[in-house]
């Protein structure tokens, strides 16, 4: 990463710092979910499995971590393009990629925090994985690897809504994603004319790639399909991203 980068990601986390409403919002909102989940609704779900539901409904929570920061991506985006901000890091020499990059980066580094939130009071209220060193080392890379994809495609967004309050209504469709998915309930208990897409989208690969991982059960080739959706979707985003700047910049 070059230092215009670096020095972007800093001003990313200086933003968020002047924030602390929305921060505090994405950081606990997941865990509030987290908790609603495993005791309003816990004791009526059968995941068909012998773990508890706190271990089993932890990896998608870990998703919904990652869109609603992606969130924030998208509006700070939208921001500093309404705000003239970025004709003044243009007037610098400063292209789009540093400056798209930094808003990346300070979203890996909210989500570092949310994410440890989540693991902490999943621990606390009986969260029991079995993973050892290799399986948390893979489940966390591909969980950053999801989170910087998701994080391109918020700030393609940003690039796109023409105000901040419409940048975050783009990122609705990334936060909703998890819930036709199997992050809450096994997907064969959905309705059957919903399981094609639950299936195949590019959550469900995560979430059961991040579940075997830290459980330490077969994981198949899941892994490997997540990935390859992340590179899609990382791929598109940063590809979209840079045409968006150039029409909105012209």
């Amino acid at each position: 990463m070059s230092d215009a980068a670096l020095t972007l990601v800093g001003r990313g986390v200086r933003l968020s710092r002047r924030n602390p409403d929305a921060l505090i919002t994405a950081m606990v909102l997941p865990v509030m979910l987290m908790l609603v989940f495993v005791y309003f609704f816990g004791g009526a779900i059968d995941t068909g499995t012998r773990t508890s539901y706190v271990t089993y409904v932890v990896p998608g929570v870990l998703l919904l971590c990652a869109g609603f920061g992606a969130s924030t991506t998208a509006v700070r985006v939208s921001e500093d393009m309404r705000a003239g901000i970025v004709d003044r890091f243009r007037s610098l020499d400063v292209g789009a990629t540093p400056i798209l990059a930094g808003h990346v980066g300070a979203s890996l580094l909210r989500n570092v925090l949310s994410t440890a939130l989540v693991i902490a009071v999943a621990f606390l209220i009986g969260f029991r994985p079995q993973a050892g060193p290799a399986g948390w080392a893979a489940a966390l890379g591909l969980l950053a690897a999801f989170v910087l994809a998701v994080s391109w495609l918020s700030a393609a967004a940003g690039l796109l809504a023409r105000t901040p309050e419409a940048a975050s209504g783009f990122t609705f469709f990334m936060m909703f994603l998890p819930y036709p998915s199997s992050a809450f309930v096994p997907i064969d208990t959905m309705p059957r004319w919903l399981h094609g897409f639950a299936e195949h989208q590019p959550v469900t690969p995560v979430i059961e790639s991040l579940r075997g991982l830290l459980l330490d059960q077969p994981v198949g080739d899941a892994p490997w399909i997540a990935l390859a959706w992340c590179g899609g979707l990382l791929a598109v985003a940063v590809g979209l991203s840079g045409a968006l700047f150039r029409a909105r910049t012209r």
